[in-house]
């Protein structure tokens, strides 16, 4: 019997979201949990991020990263996708369903994080120029028209599209971005939303993982 190793995924040494459960392995981590597949965290620091060692796995130098059985991908959603393919639990049976959920991956990635990005990335590193207070409501009304869009597609259901599935996983922690920002309060149904992914014993297994890291405490 030829024995595997498990999957591996890098993580940041130091986090600089301070175990808030935003940095982008916890995606990985929580779809691992879901599917119930054990797995192994190397630890990086930022120098060593932009080291070869770490850039021969991942091009731009960033986290997280998936070793297993000679496979090495890199980007949070290709890992995502990947675990969804490869076991049971975060993608439907049926073709055009399964069809349907990997479809609310990619909006998940390519058409809501966008601008949440834009908007927490101008607050980092553009506070002090001149056009930042005339730029910022801009971006947030981008963010207001993502988020208002979504809102009405979800409604009063529970997930995306049928049962919980990897759309829903990415979808929520693109959301939790915006947990401190003020801007869900217009959109109960997103923050119920949010709240009922975070609620998973998933969610929360992966949650305590990567904060065990910031703290030095084991999880559990």
């Amino acid at each position: 019997m030829t024995l595997t190793s498990l999957p591996t995924i890098t993580a940041f040494e130091r986090s600089p979201d301070r175990g808030r459960g935003l940095a982008r392995d916890m995606r990985a981590r929580w779809a691992l949990e879901e599917v119930g597949q054990a797995y192994e965290v190397r630890l990086v620091s930022f120098a060593a991020m932009k080291q070869p060692a770490h850039t021969a796995l991942h091009p731009f130098g960033q986290i997280p990263t998936y070793e297993e059985d000679g496979l090495r991908l890199f980007e949070s959603g290709a890992i995502v996708l990947h675990i969804a393919e490869r076991h049971a639990g975060l993608l439907p049976g049926e073709a055009n369903a399964r069809a349907r959920a990997i479809a609310w991956m990619f909006a998940a990635l390519n058409t809501v994080e966008p601008p949440i990005l834009e908007r927490s990335m101008a607050a980092l590193f553009e506070k002090d120029k001149p056009w930042y207070a005339e730029r910022q409501p801009v971006l947030e009304e981008r963010v207001h028209t993502r988020l208002g869009e979504l809102s009405r597609h979800l409604g009063d259901a529970d997930w995306l599209d049928g049962a919980f599935s990897a759309g829903d996983l990415l979808m929520v922690t693109v959301l939790r971005r915006l947990e401190s920002s003020g801007l869900l309060d217009q959109y109960p149904a997103l923050s119920a939303y949010i709240a009922r992914g975070a609620a998973r014993p998933a969610y929360q297994r992966a949650f305590e993982a990567q904060l065990a890291v910031f703290t030095g405490k084991p999880a559990g």
